[in-house]
């Protein structure tokens, strides 16, 4: 191991994190042209090249003692802003009609984390390690991602499992990776076996016909991200406000709620805003953000431990692929939507709503759009996915005092 006297440090500025991340962009862009297995089973661009930066990145730690870190401020905007987009195309009317589907998503999500911890429970036991560690290798870190995992590995920390904050970040940056490496070979799986098509509405055909379009006008250009901006400004606002009244919500959901107010109004007041623009800002914005997030991974600090990181890993990965297979896939409907927000759901019970969203948007840049998906799995992941796994953690917490202290 290097010392600390050893090591030369290095942060890379905001502005420059933002040019190297679309760089790794479209490295990630050009790697997945040129590898057909890549290309073939739809994995995110910005999960080949972030994953090849951050594996330079160590490199360069290992041989050089150089630790090279990101400045993320930008990275963290960026997130406000997808979300704030994801809230500008939910219009209440596609809403109504998506309301049996949020509810059974919602429904099968909760049955799911309920598994995942009973999964990281029984691993941890088996290795005779304490089971609040089993939490930590469940829905703590991997549908909970790195702040469930910061916030609740230090609540067992304080109540004396030691290490339990690094292994919960180290489950949630493999999760990152591994959601967004799965969801697209699971989606493709269930598009190819069912022989799946993309439904033929015209709100899918319109939106179809945006995402193909390449050229728009300065106008709208410039009138979405004005909105965009109001989204993260106004939702920033709001979060301070519930934040000062004792009520925590993150600062992305306060963004998409906004979005959503904007878009509908926008409606009631024959408003039309541009659905290709925002198309474009969200798929920018989601892209960059993960190229970010995946290429300041400090994997050196993740090595440590690894024979029982990767069989925790593989496990966790095969239970969420059965289950997005046979669970998820047959309780939306077993059609076209249905495959696409399995593709989804892999990316939200292992990493987050962004690798969800990236699984779908790989998928259907294919096959075709599917606005039940991109309506409720963002839903899901942004906000009740969190509720259900604050309870379910309580729960077995509850169960783990009860049984084994």
């Amino acid at each position: 191991m290097n010392s600390a006297e050893e090591i030369s440090k290095i942060l890379v500025q905001p502005g420059d994190v933002l040019m190297l991340s679309i760089i790794v962009l479209f490295i990630g862009m050009y790697i997945n042209k040129k590898i057909r297995l890549l290309s073939e089973n739809y994995i995110p661009p910005s999960v080949t090249g972030g994953l090849l930066c951050s594996i330079i990145v160590a490199l360069i730690y290992k041989s050089a003692n150089v630790e090279i870190s990101f400045d993320l401020q930008i990275r963290d905007i960026l997130l406000l802003v997808f979300f704030s987009t994801i809230g500008l195309s939910a219009k209440f009317k596609t809403l109504v009609t998506g309301g049996k589907a949020l509810f059974t998503l919602t429904i099968v999500a909760f049955i799911f984390l309920i598994i995942q911890n009973a999964t990281g429970i029984g691993i941890a036991l088996l290795f005779d390690a304490h089971p609040a560690l089993g939490l930590m290798a469940g829905s703590v870190s991997f549908a909970g991602g790195h702040g469930t995992a910061i916030a609740w590995g230090s609540e067992a920390e304080a109540a004396g499992i030691a290490g339990a904050g690094a292994i919960g970040i180290i489950f949630a940056t493999f999760g990152l990776v591994a959601g967004g490496i799965l969801g697209g070979p699971i989606g493709k799986w269930l598009i190819s076996k069912n022989n799946l098509q993309s439904g033929s509405n015209d709100e899918s055909q319109t939106q179809q016909t945006h995402n193909e379009e390449t050229a728009e006008s300065l106008q709208h250009t410039l009138a979405v991200i004005l909105v965009l901006a109001i989204c993260v400004e106004v939702g920033h606002l709001v979060n301070q406000l519930l934040f000062a009244e004792g009520v925590l919500i993150p600062g992305f959901l306060t963004s998409m709620f906004v979005g959503i107010i904007i878009t509908n109004l926008a409606d009631v007041f024959k408003v039309q805003l541009h659905s290709a623009a925002v198309d474009r800002a969200s798929n920018l914005s989601l892209n960059i953000f993960l190229s970010m997030s995946l290429m300041s991974m400090h994997l050196w600090v993740l090595a440590g431990g690894a024979t029982a990181v990767m069989i925790v890993l593989f496990v966790q990965m095969l239970i969420i692929a059965l289950f997005a297979s046979l669970i998820v896939f047959r309780a939306m409907g077993r059609d076209y939507d249905a495959a696409v927000i399995s593709s989804g759901f892999v990316g939200l019970g292992l990493g987050a709503t962004p690798v969800a969203i990236a699984n779908m948007t790989a998928i259907t840049s294919r096959f075709g759009y599917s606005v039940k998906a991109f309506l409720v799995v963002p839903l899901v992941g942004a906000f009740f996915i969190d509720i259900l796994n604050a309870a379910v953690i309580k729960f077995y917490i509850n169960v783990i005092t009860k049984w084994f202290s």
